[in-house]
């Protein structure tokens, strides 16, 4: 294994995944954003790259994926 191969092994960056952690705890945009000290835009951002990722469409169809990836724990 080379060194730099830890990272392709998530899907998500570490930013993402809190984004996505705090999703499933039932936080809304504002809440998230207030949390990670981010514009809610910012947390849009983050979920929409996430939903490209997996090629889904909503919130909880991403987090429904990411849960069955082992991406996610609830």
């Amino acid at each position: 294994m080379k060194g730099n191969d830890h990272s392709s092994k998530f899907l998500l960056t570490h930013r993402e995944r809190e984004v996505f952690e705090l999703l499933v705890q039932d936080k809304t945009t504002r809440d998230i954003a207030g949390q990670l000290f981010i514009s809610e835009k910012t947390v849009r951002n983050h979920i929409s790259n996430v939903m490209q990722k997996l090629n889904v469409k909503g919130r909880s169809q991403a987090v429904v994926e990411l849960i069955k990836l082992g991406e996610l724990k609830i």
